[in-house]
């Protein structure tokens, strides 16, 4: 494996794209190639005469897959045995296993065609957006508990509704007593955090459910009181809205420059660094919140961790104008200030802020000059 690590230090950048892409397509060929193989093997049952209960067994104790893996496949496989075009999709890459798994409850012969279709090319996020589109359920209940402490005698895990749930001691059923001597103590298990669940019901409804202190649980009672005549039910998901647009219409002010009536814009020194709201606002609307970077396989598609970009370097004498100006992400403005100015000349530390008088000038301008950072 250290001889496969060190050929491919040496690829060049085109050659080792062209391996990734190769190799990825190969993976998922030989998924379904295993997937076919699984279904072969448990119709014959060749599992019971190498010693195994089951499938399951098989799997997860000779070929070692873990408990998921193994679940993932046999459910795969099951589904591919009575739609075997599945296996087809899955090695040509238009079809995820992980789409495949997900929609394996809804696929019947009448809707298989259009569902595959639909779930083509799809992400995870997107398939079960197309689960709720054909099998929507009810909105969930808001409900406000408490959640019970982990005890220090008993293993915690995450049960399926995403609350914490205990899993009682054996040895503590019907004994009368839920002491273990000192040698036999377990050890308390470690804390497991519980995780925030959003996931789509039906089309355009969605659950959302997380956990909250003490704090917050006291802001939201307090909250419900003073609304109590507008949401007479004090109903969180309506508070949460509320909440969540005035917070948006708070963060698009602060970071964009957003606003409803917005005031003539003083006369902008293109030389500056200094980004005016009037061009904050038209580069944002332009490039619609996105980042604009095109590579060779289309515009990038991230909305997080963006940045004003000079698209000629402000170290260059590009002006602070919208023309000038495009959004990037973080990876893709520390990539082109790279193939501008070097890697070395690229830091993310912050530089000091000198005035400029006196023939000296600020940090920021000074490391723009020599090509140390740019926007």
């Amino acid at each position: 494996m250290q001889k496969i690590v060190d050929a491919l230090t040496t690829l060049p950048d085109e050659e080792l794209i062209q391996e990734v892409e190769i190799l990825t397509a190969r993976e998922r060929q030989a998924t379904a190639h295993l997937v076919a193989s699984l279904i072969e093997m448990e119709s014959r049952e060749l599992y019971r005469g190498l010693g195994f209960s089951s499938m399951f067994a098989y799997c997860t104790q000779r070929l070692r897959l873990s408990e998921d893996e193994a679940c993932n496949r046999l459910e795969i496989a099951r589904t591919a045995r009575r739609f075997p075009v599945l296996l087809e999709r899955i090695a040509d890459r238009s079809l995820t296993p992980t789409a495949v798994r997900l929609l394996a409850p809804l696929l019947t012969e009448e809707n298989l065609g259009a569902v595959v279709a639909a779930a083509t090319h799809k992400s995870k996020r997107e398939v079960e957006i197309l689960i709720a589109r054909l099998r929507p359920v009810p909105d969930v209940p808001s409900t406000i508990r408490k959640l019970p402490a982990p005890r220090t005698a008993t293993s915690v895990r995450p049960s399926s509704a995403g609350l914490l749930a205990t899993d009682a001691p054996n040895d503590a059923d019907n004994t009368g007593t839920t002491t273990a001597p000192a040698s036999d103590q377990r050890r308390p298990a470690a804390p497991v955090a519980p995780r925030s669940i959003m996931s789509p019901l039906a089309p355009e409804r969605y659950k959302l459910q997380f956990t909250i202190g003490p704090d917050t649980h006291d802001k939201l009672r307090r909250i419900q009181d003073l609304l109590a005549r507008s949401v007479p039910d004090g109903d969180p998901a309506v508070i949460f809205d509320c909440a969540l647009t005035v917070l948006l219409a708070q963060l698009e002010k602060q970071k964009l420059a957003k606003t409803d009536r917005p005031r003539p814009g003083r006369d902008a020194n293109p030389a500056g660094r200094h980004i005016p709201a009037a061009v904050k606002r038209a580069v944002w609307a332009r490039d619609e919140g996105r980042c604009a970077f095109v590579g060779a396989s289309g515009r990038c598609t991230a909305t997080r961790y963006l940045e004003f970009h000079h698209v000629i370097p402000f170290a260059d004498g590009g002006p602070t104008v919208a023309s000038n100006l495009q959004l990037r992400c973080r990876t893709h403005n520390a990539y082109e200030a790279e193939l501008r100015f070097g890697p070395l000349c690229v830091r993310e530390r912050e530089v000091p802020y000198w005035p400029f008088r006196n023939g000296f000038m600020n940090g920021a301008a000074f490391a723009s000059v020599h090509g140390e950072r740019d926007g």
